[in-house]
This record gives C-alpha cells, sequence and structure tokens, in this order.
C-alpha cells in the first residue's frame, strides 16, 4: 500500500505512467490496472502533499479487486474434517495426535501427516494470536531476582571414581547486570542443589530477593528421588531460603520461558566453553571455568543490556543484594524414607534403627553435617551420628525387647549375658556350644539364654545345674525343668534343693542313662 501511495502522489504532479511503473518498479500493465481502480475511486486527483491513508487505499484495491477463491489444488483434503480438527487444537492436541485420533474416528489414510499438519497450520493462522501467546518482558530491578537452572555438559572424566561420567553446570543469573555464576557437578542431588546455591551467594557476595528455578521437582528430583521427593526438595529449599532471606518463585511446568534469562546464560556457558571439552579432566574443567568467568563472561558486552556484566553489577546491583547471614547455615537435607521389616531406614548407604511399630511406615529424616533425625507424625523418633564404622546404627529400644539380642551373633556376649544369671548357667551355655563341632549351636543358646533371663535367678542356675547333672542339653529338655518345676526338687546324690548346691560340675562323657553303643553292635 505504501507503494500505492507513492503512485497516487506521483499521478497527482503530473508525471507520466511509463515513468510512474519505472520509479515504482512496477509492469506497465500492473501500474495501469491500480491506476484505473484508485482512479475510478476518486483517490488519483488532489493535494500532492495530502495523500490518502494506507486504509482508504487497501479497501478501494479490495473493493475492486476482492480475493479469489483458492484453486481446487490448494484445498485440504481433510477440510472435511476441519471443524474437528478446530476442535481438537482448541484443547491442545498436536498434529500427530490429531492425525492418529483421524485414523482412529475418521479412517484417514496412513499418508496424510503432513495434510494434517498443514490442515493444523491453516487452523490456527484462521485462530490468530492468543492472549497466551503474547510473550510479556519483564524488567527487574537490581537484586531483585536471579534464576538458576541446571544444564547437562556431556561426559567428563571423574579422578575420584576413575572413570568417565555423566555431568551438569549450574547456573545462577542476576536478572538485572546479567552478571552469572556457574560450577561443575556430577548429580543434581538436594544437598548439591544446595552447595552450588551456597557457592553462588559467595561469589556474588550477596543474596537476591527472589530465586526462580525451574519447577521444583524437574529441575532436581527428577534425576534424584523418587515420586515424592519434591516435598523433600522444598523442605530443604524453604530451610535454605529461611537462613539466607530469600523468597522462592519456581516457573510454571514446562515453561522455560518464564526463566529466559538463565535458559540463555545456560546455553551461552555450553556453547562457549564446554564446547569440545567431552572427556577432559573434570577437575581442571572447573578451574578453566572459574578463569572464564573471570575473564571472558563477565566482561563481555551483553547482547540485551549492552553493557559488560560485571562492571554493571559492581556499579548497581551489588549494593542492592542482602548482606550474607552473620551465621554459617548448618544444612538441613530432608528424605522421606520407608521403615523396613528391619525396623531401620536407609540413607547414604546406612541403615538407621526406629521405633519397630513403625515397620511399613513412611517417616522423615532431617540429615544434617553431624547426625540423622527421624520423624514421624512431626514427631522425633529417633536421632543417630550421621557417620560410623558400622554399616548399621541400632538402639536397642527401638526393637522388641524380646528379640532385640538375636541380632548379636558372637559366642562371648552369649557367655557373658549367661555368666550374669550365674556360674551354672554359664558352664551350661559352655557345654551346649561344645555340643557339636559341626553344627552351629548358637540359634539353640540364644533360645535358652533369653528364656532364662524370664525366671528369677535361683532357678535359672538350679534348672541349669540339673541339665547339666543329666546330660540334657537340648532347650525342650531345659524347658520342661522349669515348666514341671524340676529345679526346685534336690539331686538325686545332694539330698538338698539344687540351688543350694555350689558350683562345679562338668560335661558328662556320655548320658548317664545311654546303654553302651558295643553292647547293641555285639546283639
Amino acid at each position: 500500500m505504501d507503494r500505492l501511495q507513492e503512485l497516487v502522489r506521483l499521478h497527482r504532479l503530473g508525471t507520466p505512467a511509463r515513468q510512474v511503473a519505472r520509479v515504482l518498479r512496477m509492469g506497465v500493465d500492473v501500474e495501469r490496472s491500480y491506476r484505473r481502480v484508485l482512479e475510478a475511486a476518486g483517490l488519483l486527483r488532489g493535494d500532492e502533499q495530502v495523500l490518502p491513508e494506507l486504509e482508504v487505499l487497501k479497501a478501494a484495491v479490495l473493493a475492486a479487486r476482492p480475493s479469489a477463491p483458492p484453486v481446487p489444488q490448494q484445498t485440504s483434503r481433510l477440510e472435511a474434517h476441519r471443524g474437528q480438527v478446530e476442535a481438537w487444537v482448541a484443547k491442545g492436541l498436536q498434529p500427530q495426535a490429531i492425525f492418529t485420533r483421524l485414523q482412529m474416528e475418521a479412517g484417514v489414510p496412513a499418508g496424510s501427516l503432513s495434510a494434517v499438519k498443514r490442515l493444523v497450520g491453516s487452523v490456527r493462522r484462521a485462530q490468530g494470536v492468543s492472549e497466551e501467546d503474547v510473550a510479556i518482558p519483564v524488567e527487574t530491578a537490581p537484586g531483585e531476582v536471579a534464576q538458576v537452572d541446571f544444564g547437562e555438559v556431556g561426559r567428563l572424566y571423574d579422578a575420584e571414581a576413575g572413570t568417565l561420567r555423566r555431568a551438569w553446570v549450574f547456573v545462577m543469573v542476576l536478572g538485572y547486570s546479567r552478571h552469572l555464576f556457574a560450577t561443575l557437578v556430577f548429580d543434581q542431588r538436594v544437598e548439591t542443589w544446595l552447595r552450588c546455591h551456597e557457592a553462588a551467594f559467595a561469589y556474588f557476595g550477596g543474596v537476591p530477593h527472589c530465586l526462580v528455578p525451574d519447577n521444583l521437582k524437574a529441575a532436581v528430583v527428577r534425576a534424584a528421588f523418587g515420586v515424592d521427593a519434591e516435598r523433600a526438595l522444598q523442605r530443604s529449599y524453604r530451610a535454605l531460603a529461611r537462613h539466607y532471606g530469600f523468597i522462592v518463585d519456581p516457573a510454571p511446568p514446562r515453561a522455560p520461558e518464564k526463566k529466559g534469562k538463565v535458559e540463555a546464560g545456560v546455553r551461552y556457558v555450553k556453547g562457549n566453553f564446554f564446547a569440545g571439552r567431552a572427556g577432559e579432566d573434570a577437575r581442571e574443567c572447573e578451574a578453566a571455568l572459574q578463569r572464564w568467568l573471570r575473564d571472558v563472561a563477565s566482561v563481555r558486552v551483553h547482547g540485551t543490556t549492552g553493557r559488560q556484566p560485571r562492571l554493571l553489577f559492581q556499579q548497581a546491583e551489588v549494593a542492592a543484594l542482602r548482606a550474607l547471614p552473620a551465621a554459617a547455615w548448618v544444612p538441613e537435607v530432608w528424605h522421606e524414607a520407608r521403615v523396613h521389616r528391619d525396623a531401620h531406614v536407609m540413607y547414604g548407604r546406612r541403615l538407621y534403627s526406629v521405633p519397630w511399630r513403625l515397620i511399613g511406615q513412611r517417616v522423615w529424616l532431617c540429615v544434617t553435617a553431624h547426625d540423622v533425625r527421624v520423624y514421624a507424625q512431626d514427631e522425633r523418633v529417633a536421632t543417630h551420628p550421621l557417620r560410623g564404622e558400622v554399616h548399621r546404627s541400632t538402639v536397642e529400644a527401638h526393637l522388641p525387647e524380646a528379640r532385640a539380642a538375636l541380632r548379636h551373633r558372637s559366642r562371648s556376649h552369649w557367655e557373658t549375658r549367661a555368666a550374669r544369671l550365674g556360674p551354672h548357667t554359664e558352664a551350661y551355655v559352655r557345654a551346649v556350644f561344645d555340643a557339636d563341632d559341626v553344627l552351629s549351636q548358637l540359634r539353640c543358646v540364644q533360645a535358652m539364654v533369653v528364656h532364662l533371663e524370664g525366671f528369677p535367678r535361683e532357678r535359672a542356675e538350679a534348672a541349669c545345674r540339673r541339665a547339666l547333672h543329666f546330660g540334657n542339653l537340648r532347650y525342650q529338655g531345659l524347658k520342661d525343668i522349669l515348666r514341671r518345676g524340676l529345679d526346685l526338687q534336690p539331686l538325686p546324690q545332694d539330698g538338698h534343693l539344687a540351688i543350694a548346691t555350689p558350683a562345679a560340675t562338668a560335661t558328662l562323657p556320655a548320658p548317664r542313662y545311654a546303654r553302651d553303643v558295643r553292647t547293641l553292635l555285639l546283639r
């Protein structure tokens, strides 16, 4: 239309038609057709300084030359299904899903996916731009917002593990100055996420008022925990936010444009620094990354601000950041765990006991640098040191009273417990252990000692003395002595109660009333 506006001006100046066509680089026939349309509309006459508006020219042309209907080749083969396709597009279905629905419901041929894509494009163009398609640029004040995210950078060599490992770069970008911090990591665990934040705050020398991470579960938990780990991340992240005094404003799911500054920062770090570094030593990469941040990334001229990020940060943003807390943060990492059948939960490949009545339930673990605190229904039920020399940290009181001792497997432990009841009990337990030089008698001794501990010391001693006297080294025989009260009767050679007899009886070489095996062989 601006060329037609110039056509009107030239004709009002009396310029010949051929010269007008040459100046406007139009064909003679094209110039003639437009000139006749505008002349019929009365627009070629008038003051050359007051030209018709573009809308007026467009209306005149469209009135005289309406758009022609599309030729048959431009009509979609799926035009009959346009109404249904429009409904599916309104529901958010993509062309592949629409193509599948058309195949199932309307019998569309298998080779019509491209036709579906063209029709979907036509429908979207006809619908025009919606309110949701409008991008609203957000300008942030100095120190107000920082955005954070992870970006995968391939496999790097981990000297500690002695192998190539999948690596990520953690990036935090300040929204006003675009000053950025980056560091290498080999995992996206909650502990790593929190540690990277601490390092970024120390690098900037302050704390932004608001942090915008990716949707919490997508940012970290996807590579760290199970389906319920989002709450664990939120609890740990809340503790960090309370200590440093910032608020968290997660970006909506599947909306990377809501944190475009850090998305651009991750692309810049990956495309500029990490390009061609696959397989390199991670420690050397980390040292080079910090030099690159100082000498390259922070002094480049940013495409949006037109300023060097570090210079703009020092001039306008560093003073607006919150001051770092005076006290160091004690990391608190929360994990949700299920109590196993052995009344233990696992964290960091180590087991920690909880009260046995919580078996099968879910509890929360609050892990600090020194201990592991276990909470059930918001009440602390156990506290363990985080590290230890053994794989399992067990509190005896957490196990059933009658079964807690069964976890001890050493002979000395059970002999010591038997000695607490008396010398006869200790001698009896030793005799049971030595009764078979091949088959272990541990389980039998465990049952005997636990059973004897349920009786007064005098009765336990008397029962063991009687069992030794008659060579009865079976658990059931010992139980029968106590059940029938035989321990209260005197032994045959003593003439008084067994409990009054002093110690010292040895294991019989053979049961007293057993027949000699040689007599059986001679028969």
